[in-house]
């Protein structure tokens, strides 16, 4: 599975973003696509997930504020979607996508794409 991730920038406080991430591969093992971030010298943390059954989650910091969703093509999940408002600057990060798979590696990474938010 290969993710190709785009859609980050620089905004200002309160302002919008909308994060877009490609799936292209063996999608038929994809089981639930996610948005996690890195913030300077912090972990990367989950923001959010969707299920191909359309379950999501979120991270507690960015519920109201972030919707996560998704385009399936057939039943396969091929696209994920952040729309991110009411952003601030603690939402800087590097913005991962992120595939969980029925099959070894059971997870497969995007490249980063950077978020800054600037007050």
């Amino acid at each position: 599975v290969q993710l190709q991730a785009s859609g980050g920038g620089l905004v200002q406080l309160g302002g919008s973003l909308r994060l877009s991430c490609a799936a292209s591969g063996s999608i038929f093992s994809i089981t639930s696509l996610g948005w996690y971030r890195q913030a300077p010298g912090k972990q990367r943390e989950l923001v959010a997930t969707i299920t191909r059954g359309g379950s999501t989650n979120y991270v507690d910091s960015v519920k109201g504020r972030f919707t996560i969703s998704s385009d399936n093509l057939k039943n396969l999940m091929n696209m994920v979607y952040l729309q991110m408002n009411s952003l601030k600057p603690e939402d800087t990060a590097v913005y991962y996508c992120n595939a969980a798979v029925t099959t070894r590696p059971w997870i497969y990474w995007g490249q980063g794409t950077q978020v800054t938010v600037s007050s």
